[in-house]
């Protein structure tokens, strides 16, 4: 079974606040802001924004209140970690906890890593998921899927440890490739070592059963699915969760404090330290309900402006595309350089001059840019990353841009 396999149905695009927004250049001329930054981050659904607005109204304290208002409010929290599970399929024993972003769930599971756990990541990671770990074997950029396998399987059988976590990406975040995850995971077990997920850049395209794909833990934002009001989310197996120390020592993580000692709780609430985000929360939920409903739509809004910007792209004299994996499935993502022109130029004339967003830069994946970029004269790119903010237009107006250039 692969990502692409699970969990389809087939609806109209959700609406996004962002829908209208216009661009007004120095002439004072407007056009419709194309918004091609959507792997940074993305605006939010319509309904994620009107949901955020209702649970305001009775917005109170969590679990420590008695009153109307702080009993609605600690309903609308536990359902939107019900909610949140159901969508990663996560298992009857698994936890849910909220975090800040995946760079915060991931920093949070390596406080809870197993004393002397050796992790192994690949170094085409995303730093969100390279960098928490104390003690971590850093593996290669692989550049086909074949090679993943080989080079964690090798690093697997070379490295033993009473405790293993193997990190990998489900999309890479610089070209929107697709890893094989199911492989990956499979390899891991067999090497009687866990397997964390980095679902940020999947879970906005295509949803992840962690169940059905052999995965202990993932991790994503909201802010990269529609839901960008300050909440992520740490999914996974509750035995390493419930023997680590608190990631956060505060009330709310206590069963009970005396002048001698202090006992925590077991469950999501012994990471969840102080007041939570109840409405980043209800917006990762209610972004996780939508993009179940929207599924097929989305899968195939994206793959259509995915295969209309590579193959434009690929037309493009002296634009280069970089690949991981030599392109195949992936998200709707494109990472360039242009030849005689610097990124951050490249950047620059795409959003003064044309009202289009894309970013710049390493992309918060430095060793992987490297690797990419080795036999090239420059060193940092740009990337294009498009969504449901994204139209046809869009992108032929970003591939006209660069035909100027």
């Amino acid at each position: 079974m692969t990502i692409s396999d699970l969990h389809r149905t087939t609806t109209a695009l959700p609406q996004l606040v962002s829908e209208g927004l216009s661009y007004r250049d120095e002439d004072g001329s407007s056009v419709e802001y194309a918004h091609l930054d959507h792997g940074a981050t993305t605006p939010a659904f319509r309904a994620v924004a009107d949901e955020v607005a209702a649970a305001a109204v009775t917005y109170s304290s969590v679990h420590r209140g008695a009153g109307f208002a702080s009993r609605v409010t600690s309903s609308r929290y536990e359902a939107a970690r019900e909610t949140v599970a159901a969508f990663v399929g996560a298992r009857t024993d698994d936890h849910v906890v909220f975090t800040r972003n995946t760079t915060d769930s991931f920093n949070l599971l390596a406080r809870a890593l197993p004393e002397d756990t050796l992790v192994f990541v690949f170094a085409s990671e995303h730093h969100a998921a390279l960098l928490p770990w104390g003690d971590a074997l850093r593996l290669p950029v692989p550049h086909s899927h074949d090679e993943a396998v080989a080079l964690l399987e090798q690093a697997l059988r070379n490295h033993p440890a009473e405790h293993r976590l193997v990190v990998a990406t489900g999309a890479s975040n610089v070209t929107g490739e697709h890893w094989p995850i199911e492989r990956l995971a499979a390899l891991a077990h067999e090497h009687d070592a866990r397997f964390a997920l980095d679902a940020a850049q999947v879970v906005p395209h295509r949803r992840v059963d962690i169940d059905a794909l052999g995965i202990d833990y993932v991790a994503f934002s909201g802010h990269k699915i529609y839901a960008p009001f300050g909440a992520g989310v740490l999914v996974g197996r509750s035995d390493w969760l419930d023997a680590a120390t608190p990631y956060l020592a505060g009330g709310g993580a206590t069963a009970r404090v005396s002048l001698d000692e202090t006992e925590w709780t077991c469950g999501p609430a012994r990471h969840e330290a102080g007041s939570p985000n109840v409405l980043g929360a209800v917006a990762l939920a209610t972004a996780c309900e939508i993009i179940t409903e929207h599924e097929q739509a989305i899968v195939d809004h994206e793959q259509a402006l995915r295969i209309r910007l590579l193959a434009g792209l690929q037309q493009i004299p002296g634009v280069h595309v970089h690949s991981l994996f030599g392109g195949g499935d992936g998200a709707p993502v494109a990472t360039i350089t242009v030849d005689g022109h610097d990124s951050s130029e490249v950047a620059r004339v795409l959003g003064d001059d044309h009202g289009i967003g894309v970013r710049d830069g390493k992309f918060c994946a430095h060793l992987l840019v490297d690797d990419l970029l080795s036999e090239h004269e420059q060193d940092t790119a740009v990337r294009i990353s498009a969504g449901l903010g994204t139209t046809t237009e869009h992108i032929d107006r970003l591939l006209g841009a660069l035909r100027a250039l």
